[in-house]
């Protein structure tokens, strides 16, 4: 076992602020993990001891809990076995009323949520409460959010609030509110108070763990959206329809919740995964929120909060003006969260700092550079792996390469994500004499004698390109190369390069 976990699993109380919630309880393997590894000898039964005493002394300890969809979903579990009602609606109605959530538009859609909703003990009503509530302190953190094991960070109100207006639906498709719930009175107010460029609509952050996470900050808190709101949202929309209408039959919240976001992918990777799992929230969502959709119950959902709030109905001119503002917002939301590809951020994947000072690029590039890693040879098919993969390449090109970073500006996994090296604005080490001049993307694997799954290559060849020519990143006119075009070596494989050959914009 390694010795920093044993040191973790004894920090003092006061070094756990989730430490509270007592009567959860907690699966010992998610703070115990690695155990098979270990090796009764020399000196290491005190060690086994101890450890046994730890895990004896845990069921009775305070949980050790952090804010992972899976540890979230263990709470589900914990409410459909003691409310007395399992049936999905009774526990988002359970849950509803446990996390507060019951303002105007809320209470319009779904009713009140008290009457129904049977009783909780206070230790997991108070769990409840924290993990649902959706804020942002003056420190710039981000509450009611949870990592999930997909690597994206998702509001929890907007889930279920999604969930509870599907369930409630009789016509399969056709769900009350699901939108104005989810998405569109957030969507609505922020495109209106939008008024600087140089803010993002919406904000990422970063953990303070990756393995235990509890501490979400932003990273530019002055946005109107956090994206962990808009995937919360796009995950209720989607789960929302799929549960309409009874569709879901009697299967339990907590285990539609596992089938969604802990699906374990296959050699295949995403090509061969179910339809409805977490990687796929951006394609399913485009698909039911079409943006002149989206926009008109935008502008409809701030109208009817303004109305449940007692406020005057706004003016015609008023009302054109907020409908302008909406529609033009509108573009950059679509292009980050509909047309541009999930990017894991370098510190989603736990890069170490740049070393030195990095070069800025002259936007926009010329060039598309293609690669292959070679080593890891084998392609990553979960956020885990090809994390890991990201730090064991980093280490090797800063430690035995000598260089301040990662070389590449992207990498693609094959689990449905695009990883970022030096990004969009760094020049990379990726390609020797034309660094300056384009981005270099490498495919996770050896791709000598056969290619990366059709979606990793769609990542980039459909969506990471248009992404980067739509924000001016990338000249429209680019030139697509392999590596091997530029330099000597084989890279990136020659089943691959056969591949890109037929790719648009190969030079």
């Amino acid at each position: 076992m390694d010795s920093r976990l044993i040191k973790h699993s004894l920090r003092p109380a006061v070094m756990q602020p989730l430490n509270a919630y007592k009567g959860l309880r907690l699966d010992s393997a998610s703070t115990f993990g690695g155990c098979r590894s270990f090796r009764m000898d020399g000196g290491c039964w005190k060690l086994a001891v101890a450890l046994m005493l730890l895990l004896l002394g845990a069921a009775h300890a305070e949980g050790q809990l952090s804010w992972r969809m899976e540890d979230f979903i263990r709470a589900v579990q914990q409410v459909e076995d003691a409310g007395g009602a399992s049936q999905p609606g009774a526990v988002l109605r359970t849950l509803r009323r446990a996390a507060g959530l019951g303002d105007a538009v809320v209470q319009h859609f779904l009713g009140n949520a008290e009457s129904r909703a049977p009783g909780l003990t206070s230790d997991l009503s108070d769990y409840v409460r924290t993990a649902v509530h959706h804020r942002v302190t003056e420190a710039a953190r981000e509450e009611g959010v949870v990592l999930t094991p997909d690597g994206s960070t998702v509001a929890l109100a907007p889930l279920l609030l999604g969930l509870e207006a599907g369930f409630r639906a009789r016509t399969p498709g056709r769900t009350r509110g699901l939108l104005q719930l989810t998405l569109a009175k957030d969507l609505g107010v922020a495109l209106s108070a939008a008024s600087s460029a140089s803010t993002p609509l919406a904000s990422d952050g970063c953990w303070d763990n990756r393995t235990a996470p509890r501490v979400f900050t932003l990273s530019h808190p002055g946005a109107p959206l956090t994206a962990a709101q808009v995937n919360g949202a796009m995950d209720g929309v989607v789960l929302g329809t799929r549960v309409s209408g009874g569709s879901a039959g009697s299967a339990r919240l907590s285990s539609l919740l596992t089938e969604y976001y802990c699906h374990r992918l296959d050699g295949t990777g995403m090509d061969g995964a179910p339809r409805f799992i977490s990687r796929r929230r951006r394609e399913n969502f485009k698909a039911l929120a079409p943006p002149p959709v989206l926009t008109r119950l935008a502008v409809k959902a701030e109208e009817l909060r303004r109305r449940l709030g007692g406020r005057s109905a706004m003016e015609a001119a008023e009302k054109r003006r907020l409908a302008a503002a909406v529609k033009e917002g509108m573009k950059e939301f679509v292009h980050v969260f509909m047309n541009c590809p999930p990017i894991v951020s370098r510190c989603s994947w736990g890069a170490a700092p740049y070393r030195g000072t990095p070069t800025q690029l002259s936007l926009p590039l010329s060039y598309l550079f293609i690669h292959h890693t070679a080593s890891p040879s084998q392609p990553c098919l979960s956020f885990e792996q090809c994390a890991a993969n990201m730090r064991s390449m980093q280490r090797f090109h800063q430690e035995d390469n000598g260089w301040d970073d990662i070389g590449y500006s992207f990498v693609a996994g094959s689990d449905g994500n695009i990883y970022e090296g030096r990004g969009w604005n760094w020049q990379g080490a990726h390609t020797s004499g034309y660094n300056s001049v384009g981005y270099g993307v490498s495919f996770i694997g050896d791709y000598t004698s056969r290619l990366p799954t059709q979606s990793a290559m769609a990542l980039v060849r459909d969506q990471l390109a248009a992404c980067a020519v739509a924000a001016g990143r990338l000249k429209s006119s680019y030139m697509l190369r392999g590596h091997r075009q530029m330099g000597s070596t084989t890279c990136p494989g020659d089943a691959f390069y056969q591949e890109i050959r037929r790719w648009d914009h190969f030079g």
